[in-house]
């Protein structure tokens, strides 16, 4: 994943993530089979400080050792699922959420095919977790960003993993980013194994950590070894529309992006209005959060039209959109309705249907727009 452009790349990796089916020690990409670093090296270790299952122990033995071969903005709603590293009911004996689990590294914007395909190998291995980094754009002085995925949206574009990862959806464990900002990669490891207490770890060929982006997807192997943590490096999810790179180009896209997808191509998309290739990128169709103020924004039962400032997260660019459903949550049906996005609002009207069938007696009511 690319994060936010040339600024992140000062400080961090691009979060580039991978397409892979992983066998022992293999990736199967198409008909073509990539050589994969998986490690679980040093499994004796691992074993003896008791962080692993029979399950977990099993694997590690048997693949134990592979090489590595590199081939207008909107407010941001507070996180309301996912667990924090602060988290002050943490067991006694100073375990962790993700202690004994494998963590896909990245930060997870988008939540797109490639961030998937990292939560499909940590499933293969043992109990996934996405863990993300919070709270960059206040450590850097960014201007906020209104985000891809509403934060209470999260929760369940991840459950809409589960059968991709054997009815083991991912869950998301957030550390501030204040908090590992001036770690070296060798330290960010040592807090992964020892404080963490993860089995393993799963990241991008193109995967940069540590201060200021110091560590490469080599280095990390090199580090999980030492520690006694697997470590497995995927290959890349390709953006497979062929006009792609004409669209980068012509959309002052990262020097970084090599045609991998990314959640800056997912903005680049959403910017253009393209949202059939939003919904190739993502691996679904986009859901944009409306906070619907039913004393004002109600203009009829077919129509509603919400300010920007109360759009929980990135709408499309400015245009009409057909053959979109609106979702009101609970037991109510989703409705077909056309979309207009403007410079100040987002309309929404349905054609032959009421916008919706509750009473509105909320004064606030979240509402879900799916476009395509």
């Amino acid at each position: 994943m690319l994060c936010g452009g040339s600024r992140a790349l000062q400080h961090l990796s691009d979060y580039h993530h991978h397409h892979s089916s992983i066998g022992l020690g293999l990736v199967f990409c198409g008909a073509k089979i990539v050589q994969l670093s998986s490690f679980f090296l040093r499994p004796s270790q691992a074993i003896a400080r008791g962080h692993l299952s029979h399950r977990l122990r099993h694997r590690m033995i048997y693949s134990s050792r592979f090489h590595y071969k590199t081939s207008t903005e909107t407010p941001i709603l507070h996180n309301c699922f996912s667990q924090r590293e602060d988290n002050p009911e943490l067991p006694a004996d100073g375990s962790t959420p993700v202690s004994g689990g494998i963590v896909a590294l990245g930060k997870f914007d988008a939540l797109h095919v490639g961030h998937r395909e990292l939560a499909i190998q940590a499933s293969r291995v043992g109990t996934p977790y996405l863990l993300s980094f919070v709270g960059m754009a206040e450590v850097f002085g960014w201007e906020p960003r209104a985000p891809i995925v509403a934060k209470c949206d999260r929760k369940r574009v991840l459950t809409s993993w589960d059968s991709y990862c054997g009815n083991k959806a991912p869950v998301e464990y957030e550390i501030e980013f204040a908090s590992v900002r001036h770690l070296t990669p060798r330290e960010f490891v040592e807090k992964l194994s020892k404080e963490l207490r993860v089995c393993g770890v799963v990241a991008g060929e193109n995967y940069r950590f540590g201060y200021k982006a110091s560590g490469d997807a080599s280095e990390l192997v090199r580090l999980c070894e030492e520690y006694g943590i697997g470590a497995y490096i995927i290959s890349s999810v390709m953006d497979k529309k062929q006009d792609s790179e004409k669209r980068n180009n012509s959309g002052g896209g990262d020097s970084k992006d090599r045609g991998q997808v990314s959640s800056t191509r997912v903005r680049q998309a959403l910017a253009a209005g393209d949202m059939s290739y939003v919904t190739e990128l993502l691996g679904r169709a986009h859901r944009l959060i409306l906070q619907v103020n039913s004393t004002g924004d109600m203009q009829n039962e077919r129509r509603i039209s919400v300010p920007r400032s109360s759009v929980l997260n990135l709408p499309p660019g400015n245009g009409v959109y057909k053959a979109c459903l609106v979702l009101a949550g609970g037991d109510e049906p989703s409705v077909p309705c056309s979309v207009v996005v403007d410079a100040s609002c987002i309309h929404v009207e349905t054609e032959e249907l009421r916008l919706c069938n509750s009473d509105w007696s909320q004064e606030l009511k979240l509402l879900s727009v799916e476009f395509g």
